[in-house]
Formats: structure tokens, sequence, C-alpha cells
């Protein structure tokens, strides 16, 4: 059990454009971008509240 390689992942994104069609999938991507972008921030942001706590 190795990690996702080049073959699997072109099965994934055909199997993507199939169900979704080519116009949703630049939507999708996005979409999960943000996601993970916000996600990313509201665990720096986390992490800063919890030093500023400690330092006090």
């Amino acid at each position: 059990m190795g990690s996702i390689g080049v073959p699997e992942l072109l099965l994934i994104f055909i199997i993507l454009l199939l169900i979704f069609g080519g116009k949703r999938i630049p939507e999708l991507a996005r979409g999960l971008g943000q996601g993970i972008r916000s996600f990313k921030d509201a665990l720096h942001d986390g992490q800063e509240e919890k030093k500023d706590k400690d330092a006090k």
C-alpha cells in the first residue's frame, strides 16, 4: 500500500470528469482550495491564540 500515483490520479480525474462534466470541475477545485485555505488559516489563528494565552 503506497501513495497515490499518476495512474490512480488520472483515473480519479476521468471519473470526476464523467460525473460532473468539464464546466463544473474548475468550480469544484476552486471551492476545495478555498476550504483548505480557510482550514489552514483557522489552525494558524488557533496556534497564535494559544501562544498569546501561554505568554500571559
